[in-house]
């Protein structure tokens, strides 16, 4: 039962479209995919897709689709598709993302729209934050399952990273925390925590987040603001209020691909903001997918504010050193030694002239593994990120993955030494090769039971 005031609202905001929106309700929600490029082509996925399903009209790379248990197919496991409400693919897509681009998503969690930015990057580099620490762990995990090289997870509030960063991304993501009016359809704990109260709570935390993080976006950058809810007060007047103090941002139109298949922003009274239509607004009946707001927001100008930090990388202690590039040498092609540095207790493996702060990250680029004693234990994420580099491969079939998925050993033909283990040529984790068996390095977290 949807909440008699909130049904209220609609009707003011909406007008002769209310009813259009009420009877969206009755239909099923719909779910969607987008294939992982950073993995696996369009083209070369759809020659193997067993899922089926419509192009979405805006965003790229994405489909709709009916498969039942997705997540327990081989070729999710491998990270060639991500599971995504097609609503919420709108907000990425609405800008234009250049491949060298430097990227703060600020409430990433679990990763839609940082796995969604990020697979527009080859040598750019994104910082997918969450601010609470079981949610950054999912975060980080599907990070890792895409496969992305470039990318650091941190888990901070938006006061922390103002002070650890300069005016120096591209593009920040504010997904911001909401009251999740664009939810209701398919989450009935979103109908029975919400109320006017909560949205005014919403509204607050939306303007403080705002409030520090406008401050890291550099010149000519783009700051896109994102909720799932319909609210005027999380959304058009947010971005309203957010203008008139920060005369350096502009609203800016998105991509004709969204602006053709969303609303256009509601002018309020009181708006000083002469283009506020071109918000977006994303709902049930105007296409297919939930509740969405977008604006893309661009810098005009720069405000001076740098920062030094100190950097949280290190370089591989001497002790450690013929360890490590024994192990990288035996079991790469090739790779950068300059890229291989210490975070931590972990090996990591980092491209991008990118100074990490220290205290607040929770991954770092790829994770190699860790030193133990005369050895390195591997990392999943080592194989899942640079399985192409690897000189001994074990590709299985769909059926032969669901063996290795469930934790078995599995015949093999390659030499005595680490393998990466693919399905359909895509990495869906690590094996040590032990004369003519693969020892299953498949994380148990992660196993088919």
């Amino acid at each position: 039962m949807l909440p008699s005031e909130f049904l209220t609202r609609m009707k003011d905001l909406l007008g002769d479209d209310y009813d259009a929106f009420i009877r969206s309700y009755d239909d099923a929600p719909v779910r969607s995919f987008r294939i992982n490029t950073n993995k696996i082509s369009e083209e070369d996925f759809l020659k193997i897709n067993p899922f089926g399903g419509e192009k979405l009209p805006f965003a790229e790379n994405a489909y709709y689709f009916d498969y039942e248990k997705i997540g327990n197919h081989p070729y999710h496991h491998a990270g060639m598709v991500y599971v995504q409400e097609p609503a919420a693919m709108s907000a990425v897509a609405s800008v234009d993302i250049e491949e060298d681009w430097k990227i703060l998503d600020l409430c990433a969690a679990p990763g839609g729209k940082s796995t969604q930015a990020a697979d527009k990057l080859t040598n750019g580099m994104i910082v997918s934050n969450e601010i609470v620490p079981s949610r950054c762990k999912i975060l980080t995990g599907n990070m890792e399952r895409l496969g992305f090289k470039n990318a650091v997870t941190t888990c901070a509030d938006a006061k922390r990273l103002s002070s650890l960063f300069g005016e120096e991304f591209d593009l920040i993501i504010v997904d911001a925390p909401c009251s999740g009016e664009g939810m209701f359809r398919k989450d009935e704990t979103a109908i029975s925590e919400w109320s006017p109260d909560n949205v005014r709570l919403c509204a607050e935390r939306q303007e403080e987040i705002l409030s520090y993080i406008h401050s890291l976006v550099r010149e000519d950058g783009y700051l896109l603001y994102s909720t799932c809810t319909f609210s005027l007060e999380e959304n058009e007047m947010q971005v309203d209020k957010f203008l008139c103090e920060h005369p350096e941002f502009e609203l800016i139109p998105v991509k004709d691909c969204v602006k053709s298949n969303t609303a256009d922003g509601i002018n309020f009274e009181g708006c000083k903001t002469e283009n506020i239509a071109e918000c977006r607004r994303f709902y049930p009946h105007v296409s297919k997918g939930e509740g969405q707001f977008v604006a893309l927001m661009k810098k005009k100008y720069d405000n001076g504010i740098r920062i030094k930090r100190e950097n949280a990388l290190e370089e591989i202690p001497k002790n450690e050193q013929k360890i490590v590039f024994d192990f990288l040498d035996a079991t790469l092609e090739k790779y950068d030694r300059k890229c291989v540095k210490k975070y931590k207790d972990s090996i990591v493996y980092f491209e991008p002239d990118f100074v990490v702060p220290k205290g607040v990250a929770f991954s770092c680029g790829v994770t190699i593994g860790t030193v133990q004693k005369n050895y390195v234990q591997p990392h999943h994420q080592f194989f899942m990120a640079m399985g192409d580099a690897f000189k001994r491969k074990i590709d299985l079939t769909p059926d032969e993955a669901e063996t290795y998925l469930k934790g078995n050993t599995i015949p093999c033909d390659c030499e005595n030494g680490w393998a990466v283990v693919t399905v359909d040529g895509c990495t869906l984790g690590g094996a040590k090769a032990v004369n003519g068996t693969a020892k299953n390095h498949y994380p148990k977290g992660l196993r088919k039971v």
